[in-house]
């Protein structure tokens, strides 16, 4: 990017990080090593555009729509199939997150408010309701823990039960840095109720993996990820509770994000007599590495 030329043309995509940024900090952060001067003059002069049209220094820019696979939708609820990398509301740098994407996506909607939430780098299904009294009723059945949340989890070790209940306090705390984390604390943590399910282990690898399901009963911040932590089976890719140097030969191997996704879930309609059953596939990068666990090295 140092020698930007009249000549070159280069094009640069808006990611969620991006939006909602005036177009000229956004290429001061983007063109490392090219002066501000040189970034000015070009906007001045009109050679930069954006979706083919001139646009002045202090123009905001917007990502590009995302198109989120619907897995069930009526009047009163929606669930979409979130991908990995996708913060689901803006906040901590992001300016734009899935639900505000999905408001300006659907201008006409009068409500659109998430039920529940996923971390950024979880995949899987996610409720937004359509109406009022649908969050309401959702919020109500979360409460009382009548929704029946699975997770798939890869985690490193040879998980020994086939079905284990785990009930540990968790308590939220900031780091030195502000970032926020979760821990196992017995004095001052919230009781929190997990229940991991044995789906298939591969316990001959130089590294022993097991697949998990993991069914949430409550549903505390990073519950998952923390209690995994402190059984001594991290969760592959977890890149604030996980091993970090595995992690590294993980993406070496393929995974370049955390194995956690929102397989299914398991709720009674918030407005009607009927039940609904909401189930994801398992992502093709997840899948891919799963198909490339039989081609790894044995002990």
């Amino acid at each position: 990017m140092k020698d930007l030329s009249k000549f070159a043309v280069y094009s640069l995509a808006v990611d969620e990080a991006g939006a909602g940024q005036r177009v000229d900090n956004f290429l001061v952060r983007r063109l490392k090593g090219v002066p501000k001067s040189h970034i000015y003059r070009i906007l001045r002069s009109g050679e930069v555009r954006v979706n083919s049209r001139r646009v002045k220094p202090d123009a905001r820019l917007v990502a590009r729509p995302i198109v989120l696979p619907i897995l069930y939708e009526d009047d009163a609820l929606l669930a979409v199939d979130k991908p990995a990398g996708l913060a689901v509301h803006g906040g901590s740098g992001v300016a734009f997150g899935l639900i505000e994407q999905l408001r300006a996506a659907r201008p006409d909607a009068r409500f659109l408010e998430l039920v529940h939430r996923l971390d950024r780098e979880t995949s899987g299904v996610l409720l937004i309701a359509k109406k009022r009294s649908a969050l309401t009723a959702l919020h109500e059945a979360l409460r009382l823990g009548q929704v029946d949340k699975r997770y798939l989890v890869l985690v490193r070790g040879k998980w020994r039960d086939a079905k284990r209940k785990v009930e540990l306090p968790l308590h939220k705390f900031l780091t030195d840095e502000g970032e926020r984390r979760v821990r196992v604390e017995h004095d001052r943590g919230r009781v929190a109720t997990t229940v991991f399910y044995r789906k298939h282990i591969w316990p001959d690898l130089v590294l022993p993996l097991s697949l998990l399901e993991a069914e949430l009963r409550t549903g505390r911040t990073h519950q998952i990820r923390v209690h995994l932590a402190h059984l001594g089976f991290p969760l592959a890719g977890d890149d604030k509770y996980g091993d970090f140097a595995w992690n590294k030969a993980l993406a070496k191997q393929g995974l370049k994000r955390m194995f956690l996704h929102a397989r299914q879930l398991s709720l009674r309609h918030p407005l009607e007599a009927r039940e609904l059953a909401l189930e994801s596939p398992l992502p093709a990068d997840l899948s891919a590495f799963i198909a490339g666990l039989a081609k790894e090295p044995q002990r």
